[in-house]
């Protein structure tokens, strides 16, 4: 590039210094016109007209136009005006997430619907057993965690969203196997029984909810964060209504005065079997609380 401008300007000033004005000015004139001088402003003009005939008509363009284009020169090039960043489509990108939360240890997924808008489901699953006592019945309990739920997130501002859903599968439940040895006494419906040591108690009991569950959360974290990031940090927390427990208890054996006399059947005996009715409504009573069932979840996404 500077050595065609060199060249351009050695011919400049050749012609300038060489070639008469009356020459290259009766390239403007008439032929039969002579030439007069004219004001210094008819002199400027018409020595460019002169600069435009020995110059070539672009010296170097190209690359000047590259260089004032890279210095900000808005004037040097065309160039089209910058779009707008696309907005966020429906389906378009993925997150998954795992999670840790009162339903168990979780796995999520979430997908953009438009706007501020996320579609998410996910599956949940935890185990625990342990043994307890319950009005001198013994139980040997499992507790059993397993529910798939669904989501739609709305971002109301930032991260923070309002999750109405639902648990489409409610299979949280806890089962026991029960037994009192013989000659101890337990307690259903208010009354208390001696275990016949001939054929002891023994029996199953199960609690569990409404297979459907509707829930509501309220949290930080967006497993599709709109800012472009692919790992996202998540916390709620919110409640699902499960309903009133649902309590079977069944027993069997037979079972005596507290004085270990008159020893009869649990089954055959109707004052037994409404007894343990009672105890059923107790053990509902007593959990009723959790219809309304807390969930506090914490975990991590990545998106791609």
């Amino acid at each position: 590039m500077k050595i065609r401008l060199a060249l351009s300007i050695a011919a400049l000033v050749f012609a300038i210094a060489v070639v008469p004005r009356e020459v290259c000015f009766a390239q403007s004139v008439p032929a039969n016109d002579v030439w007069t001088g004219g004001t210094e402003r008819d002199v400027a003009s018409q020595n460019g007209v002169m600069v435009a005939a020995v110059l070539p008509v672009a010296i170097d363009q190209p690359e000047a136009l590259e260089e004032a284009a890279a210095a900000g020169d808005p004037k040097s090039s065309e160039s089209e005006p910058a779009k707008p960043e696309p907005r966020q489509r429906g389906y378009s990108r993925i997150g998954i997430g795992v999670k840790v939360s009162t339903l168990g240890v979780g796995i999520e997924a979430a997908t953009p619907l438009a706007g501020k808008l996320n579609v998410r489901g996910g599956f949940n699953m935890f185990r625990y057993s342990r043994p307890f006592t319950d009005s001198g019945i013994q139980y040997d309990g499992q507790l059993h965690f397993q529910s798939a739920e669904a989501h739609l997130d709305w971002f109301p501002f930032g991260g923070f969203h309002v999750s109405p859903g639902i648990l489409f599968y409610n299979g949280n439940e806890v089962t026991a196997t029960a037994s009192v040895p013989g000659g101890q006494t337990f307690s259903v419906g208010g009354t208390t029984y001696e275990s016949d040591p001939a054929v002891p108690v023994s029996g199953t009991g199960k609690l569990n909810f409404v297979k459907v569950s509707p829930s509501i959360m309220l949290g930080v974290g967006n497993l599709i964060p709109r800012n472009g990031r692919h790992f996202s940090f998540l916390f709620e927390a919110g409640a699902a209504y499960q309903g009133s427990a649902r309590v079977a208890l069944n027993l069997a054996g037979n079972v005596c005065n507290t004085s270990g006399l008159f020893c009869r059947p649990i089954s055959g005996d109707p004052t037994v079997q409404a007894n343990i009715q009672a105890q059923q409504v107790k053990i509902k009573n007593d959990v009723n609380p959790y219809r309304f069932f807390p969930v506090v979840s914490m975990g991590v996404g990545f998106n791609f």
